[in-house]
């Protein structure tokens, strides 16, 4: 569970989290809102990256801010990123055993990095450079380095963008089996609203920095606020 508590982060004079307080239950958790609402804001303070002017957020029982970042990996917390963080001219196996070796259990490293790659549905040659893989393999690539080792916190930012409807299907299933098959808390951020109903129990939505939904994924699509504030439809299939 993450209770995260009057979080506050500003840059200048801008708001980016505004006092945004919500429970994340064990499984898979949406977070959604528009371009701009802090949705990666709030990700980069639970990775360490920014460091919020108030607030707290508690991971499981322990203040997850009072870790420095690199701690943080160790702890448990995994995440991808809007853009590939892979190193292209490693091998798949190197790429996901450079994140095996920062990871609180460290035995038995060759075992944890092949399972991980297969748990992906990652079927190619550990050993090829990621520089000739294709753009949905790539994708999954930098999932098998969220998933590696024992994750307590998998942060996923826009897993999904750009992939065909096939891949992001296939991805949704990887995505589902995450919590059973680590044990972590996964959040998931998408503007696919097919995938985040099909992945996420509940969901949270923010807007300019404000929490204005939060609960059982199905209901908080149909609120009212989330519909004149994201979905910009008067309804929701």
């Amino acid at each position: 569970m993450i209770v995260v508590k009057d979080l506050t982060v500003r840059f200048g004079g801008v708001t980016s989290l505004d006092n945004m307080s919500v429970t994340f239950e064990s499984g898979t958790c949406g977070l959604i809102g528009p371009n701009g609402a802090g949705k990666t804001t709030f990700f980069n303070v639970l990775s360490g990256f920014v460091r919020p002017a108030a607030g707290t957020v508690t991971a499981f029982g322990d203040d997850l801010l009072s870790m420095v970042h690199y701690r943080r990996a160790r702890w448990g917390v995994r995440r991808t990123f809007q853009t590939e963080q892979a190193i292209e001219e490693l091998s798949v196996y190197d790429n996901v055993a450079m994140v095996q070796e920062h990871a609180h259990d460290s035995g038995a490293r060759r075992e944890a990095v092949l399972s991980a790659i297969s748990f992906v549905g990652l079927e190619v040659d550990p050993r090829a450079k990621v520089q000739s893989l294709g753009a949905g393999q790539r994708r999954l690539v930098e999932m098998a380095r969220a998933v590696v080792g024992r994750p307590r916190l998998v942060l996923l930012d826009e897993p999904a963008a750009g992939l065909p409807d096939a891949e992001t299907e296939s991805l949704a299933e990887v995505i589902r089996q995450i919590p059973a098959r680590t044990g972590a808390l996964t959040i998931l951020v998408d503007h696919d609203m097919s995938l985040v109903s099909a992945c996420c129990e509940t969901t949270a939505v923010l807007d300019f920095g404000e929490l204005i939904a939060s609960g059982p994924t199905a209901d908080v699509l149909r609120d009212e606020r989330v519909v004149s504030a994201y979905l910009g439809t008067e309804e929701v299939a």
